[in-house]
């Protein structure tokens, strides 16, 4: 009886096996870069008030053929904050051109990748003023802020059958080497960092190309290792994390929204010396199309 039921099961699991979606190397590069978002003004926490910040991000993919093995990314990523203040100033906005490359080394089943990936980037906010002011605070409306790093790292995806969901796993090592950093940033800016995030992506298998995820959901994490600022080695301060829920409703074509909570040191340029802790809320652009 077992004989004559297996070639039917065996056939459902193919048909099923039909319906995911295929993962490709372009794709999971995208989940790699940071997403393209505009905020709310509801930021709840110890933020600076803003009208809205937004995150740029487009990528250019350049490989051989879409098949490839290899390919590279080219970012022209600008972060911008509109402070609630009067006239609504924009001030230093963080400009973080960079280059990736990534190879994928297996591809065991459809969605069963691993990927490792290489990273060549430059973070500035275009100012040349004094880093410091006359009272030996930092200069935040004006003051020269300029690093460059590489980062490298492992990507490996699955797919959870009880949860319908994709998984996506990064590990990353980020070096500023101190030559790389402005003089006044050596010693009070993080040269070694590491990196861990988890990503989900929440879908209903059906037989459509143009499926896309309804959910998902990033858990960010990273540890900075090396000795900056005199924090001590168990410093909670070493540390930022970041967890952020996208939906995208199904009368939205391209563009979702998002809540997030991060703490840790503030990313926007020369403000890294804030620590900031705060949930907000926006829409970003759509993470994850099949």
């Amino acid at each position: 009886m077992f004989l004559l039921l297996y070639p039917s099961f065996q056939l459902r699991a193919q048909e099923a096996d039909s319906l995911l979606p295929k993962l490709s190397l372009d794709q999971i590069a995208l989940i790699n870069q940071s997403d393209s978002y505009i905020s709310f003004p509801t930021d709840i926490g110890n933020i600076e008030p803003l009208l809205f910040e937004a995150n740029v991000n487009p990528s250019f993919i350049i490989r051989e053929r879409k098949d490839s093995k290899l390919m590279a990314v080219l970012t022209a990523q600008i972060t911008i904050r509109m402070y609630n203040e009067e006239s609504f100033p924009v001030r230093t906005p963080s400009y973080i051109p960079q280059v990736s490359v990534y190879y994928l080394v297996n591809k065991k089943e459809t969605l069963d990748n691993l990927v490792f990936f290489g990273k060549i980037a430059h973070h500035s906010n275009g100012q040349d003023g004094d880093f410091y002011n006359d009272d030996n605070s930092i200069n935040l409306k004006s003051g020269n802020f300029a690093t460059n790093f590489v980062e490298f790292g492992i990507l490996k995806t699955a797919y959870s059958k009880r949860l319908k969901a994709i998984k996506t796993i990064k590990s990353s090592i980020e070096i500023h080497p101190k030559s790389w950093m402005t003089q006044e940033l050596q010693g009070k800016y993080s040269g070694l960092r590491w990196h861990n995030s988890f990503t989900s992506f929440k879908f209903s298998l059906k037989n459509n190309k143009n499926e896309r995820a309804d959910f998902s959901l990033k858990a960010e994490a990273t540890l900075m290792l090396d000795n900056f600022d005199d924090l001590n080695v168990f410093d909670l301060d070493r540390i930022n994390a970041s967890l952020t829920f996208y939906y995208h409703p199904k009368f939205f074509e391209d563009i979702g929204l998002f809540m997030q909570f991060y703490h840790g040191m503030d990313y926007y340029n020369i403000y890294f010396d804030h620590q900031i802790s705060f949930i907000r809320f926006g829409i970003m652009t759509e993470i994850l199309r099949f």
